[in-house]
C-alpha cells in the first residue's frame, strides 16, 4: 500500500468515526435506544465494518450488537448497555480509537505495574478489547486467573473502556464499590483501566 493509499484510508476512518459519534449522539438524545434504532445501527455497522475491517471500535460494537439482536429482541438490559456504550462514544474524543475516561472513576493512582502470572483478574463494564470471554482468554494466556467475583483475594479489577462517570448508577457499580471497600481496608487490590491492562499485557 503506497503512502497515498494509507493517507486516504486514515482519512476515511476519521470520517467514519466522526459519523459514528454523530449517530451515537442522535440515538442517545432521548435517553433510550429502542429496537428500530439498534437495528439501524447494526445495518450501518455491517456496511462500514466490511469497508474498514481493522477498526476495533467498529468490530467490537458490531459483535455486541449482533449478540444483542440474535434473538430478534433488544431487551431492557441490552438497551441500557447499548445506551451506555453509545453515550461513551458520543463524548469528547482525544484521538481516533481512544474514548474519553472520566476522572471520577476510582482508578489506582499511579497505575501499578501488572504481574499476570498467578494473579486474579475480574472485568466489569463493557470492554473495547473484545467480549468478556475474549478478555478472560487473554488473561489466561498471560498466566493469570479469571475471578468469578469481587473477593478479598482479587488482585485486579479491570474497568472497561466504555464505563462512564455514571458507573455508580449502573448494575456493575456494585463490583466497583465492593473493590473500593477492600482497597480502603488495605488489601492488595488494584482498580485499573482496560487500556492499562491491555498495554501491560502487550495486547494493543
Amino acid at each position: 500500500m503506497d503512502i497515498f493509499a494509507k493517507f486516504n484510508r486514515k482519512d476515511t476512518q476519521d470520517r467514519q468515526i466522526d459519523t459514528l459519534i454523530g449517530l451515537s449522539k442522535g440515538l442517545t438524545a432521548d435517553g433510550v435506544v429502542n429496537q428500530a434504532e439498534a437495528e439501524f445501527l447494526l445495518s450501518w455497522l455491517i456496511q462500514n465494518t466490511q469497508n474498514e475491517s481493522n477498526n476495533p471500535i467498529f468490530e467490537n460494537l458490531l459483535i455486541k450488537l449482533t449478540d444483542m439482536l440474535k434473538d430478534g429482541v433488544l431487551d431492557q438490559d441490552e438497551s441500557s448497555e447499548l445506551l451506555s456504550i453509545l453515550r461513551s462514544l458520543a463524548g469528547e474524543k482525544s484521538e481516533i480509537g481512544e474514548l474519553s475516561k472520566s476522572a471520577s472513576l476510582p482508578i489506582n493512582q499511579p497505575l501499578p505495574d501488572i504481574t499476570f502470572e498467578g494473579n486474579s483478574f475480574l472485568f466489569t463494564g463493557t470492554c473495547a478489547y473484545g467480549t468478556r470471554k475474549q478478555c478472560q482468554a487473554a488473561v489466561e494466556t498471560l498466566g493469570g486467573i479469571v475471578a468469578s467475583g469481587v473477593t478479598r483475594n482479587l488482585n485486579y479489577l479491570v474497568i472497561g473502556t466504555y464505563v462512564t462517570d455514571s458507573w455508580a448508577h449502573e448494575s456493575f457499580g456494585r463490583k466497583i464499590e465492593k473493590a473500593m471497600d477492600y482497597r480502603n481496608q488495605g488489601l492488595p487490590l488494584s482498580i485499573i483501566t482496560e487500556e492499562h491492562w491491555a498495554t501491560q499485557g502487550k495486547l494493543l
